[in-house]
């Protein structure tokens, strides 16, 4: 029967269930290979689905035209982009800041979505404050509850 997680005494000199530093892992299903795809495959879905939908947005209902189709790939683009600068970023950020530039992100990718449908901007704005305040408590919260005083991560 094969084990996600090795067994007592095998090579990795470690009881099973922990990791370099004694903390409990979990098992990993995926080889280091799935990762760096999903690394880049994940992003650039979501920023797929994300230019299909400020392009649908933008249009109206009206036709698809070249430049509808200009504006979804340039949005997807930068999109991706700015996914890769912050999550290239924020992991190097205590928690406060990782959580308040994700936030950023988050009510900027939405603000910029509502935007597109011509409501009033402070709507857009009040909106993505919303959002961003959302998603920094949760975040702050996450990291501050899985990392120790000197931010390393413990579980």
């Amino acid at each position: 029967m094969a084990h996600a997680v090795p067994a007592r005494g095998t090579s990795t000199g470690t009881s099973p269930g922990t990791g370099a530093r004694g903390r409990t892992t979990t098992p990993d299903v995926f080889g280091e290979r799935a990762h760096k795809v999903a690394k880049w495959a994940v992003p650039v879905t979501i920023g797929l689905v994300y230019g299909y939908w400020a392009a649908s947005i933008n249009r109206h209902g009206g036709p698809v035209t070249g430049w509808n189709l200009l504006f979804g790939f340039m949005t997807v683009l930068a999109f991706v982009v700015l996914f890769a600068v912050v999550r290239a970023v924020a992991g190097r950020l205590p928690r406060e800041g990782h959580a308040v530039l994700w936030a950023a992100f988050a009510g900027s990718a939405l603000g910029f979505l509502y935007a597109q449908s011509g409501v009033a901007m402070f709507t857009c704005v009040v909106v993505s404050l919303l959002l961003a305040a959302a998603v920094f408590a949760t975040l702050f919260y996450r990291y501050y509850t899985h990392e120790d005083a000197k931010g390393h991560q413990v579980t």
